[in-house]
């Protein structure tokens, strides 16, 4: 075959490039909220609580990617994700037609605030949510070391309709018979709010901290510097109002470098 007719050979790939990885399982839960699991590579690296950017090939061949959570824990052969359907959404759109044996594209390096090291030691561990933010304390509630250093550890997850607290319930309920965790199980509290449909608790979490409805429902005392650690993810103003509060009460933001009281994802997309 002569130069002329040999087919264009492709670019070779930036070593730094996503990898591309295949679909194992896709979970749908309402029309704004789906699961899917794909495969890990074996040099994949994270910390429970990271994200990393997730994608898909765009219509120019130029990858487009996102940051998400990633909602298994970090000793998981699998890697999970927990993510919102935006119509028009440039990503998502496409995200959640995938199906089992498709391809998408995963980052090569995780980072992200809700880890313990960005914790000073504590007793106490809420974990602040709502909507597909719960992603990432999928992953916390799931890895030992959290009961290692945490006496109690406080899942919320607020949502606007009830069928999106789904994936929190069935995973809390998963953990009971979970051969790692599940010996701590009754340290686990599962605190849910919705804001849109009947249920026992119809307010935001903001409310029930305002007001003090969460510490007299769990029986606990309001936050203390001293022994409560937060973790929040979810909306910018659930985020900006819940730091607020945490603040007031006297804790402190930290970060990887410089550990604190309450840390935030800024990276949080849906």
């Amino acid at each position: 075959m002569d130069a002329a007719n040999k087919p264009a050979e492709k670019p070779a790939r930036s070593p730094n490039a996503p990898t591309e990885e295949t679909v194992l399982s896709v979970k749908h839960y309402t029309d704004r909220m789906f699961a899917f699991r794909i495969t890990r590579p074996p040099a994949f690296r994270f910390r429970s609580g990271e994200f990393v950017m997730i994608g898909l090939e765009g219509p120019t061949g130029k990858p487009l990617l996102r940051a998400y959570s990633i909602a298994s824990p970090s000793w998981d052969e699998e890697l999970e994700f927990f993510s919102i359907k935006v119509p028009d959404g440039p990503l998502t759109s496409k995200l959640q037609l995938i199906k089992p044996g498709d391809k998408v594209l995963l980052g090569r390096k995780s980072t992200g605030t809700l880890v313990h090291d960005a914790l000073t030691p504590g007793k106490r561990l809420y974990l602040f949510s709502t909507g597909t933010g719960i992603a990432p304390f999928a992953s916390v509630i799931r890895d030992p070391e959290t009961y290692e250093r945490f006496e109690q550890v406080i899942l919320t997850h607020t949502c606007r309709e009830v069928g999106e607290l789904k994936y929190g319930q069935d995973l809390v309920a998963s953990l009971q018979d979970d051969p790692l965790v599940g010996e701590h199980f009754g340290r686990l509290h599962h605190y849910t709010t919705v804001t849109r449909e009947p249920w026992p608790n119809q307010n935001r979490i903001t409310t029930c901290i305002e007001t003090g409805l969460i510490f007299s429902d769990l029986e606990v005392p309001p936050f203390d510097p001293a022994v409560d650690r937060v973790m929040i993810c979810g909306s910018m103003d659930m985020i900006n109002d819940t730091k607020a509060l945490c603040e007031k009460a006297g804790l402190n933001e930290g970060s990887n470098a410089t550990p604190a009281e309450f840390v935030i994802e800024k990276a949080f997309v849906g």
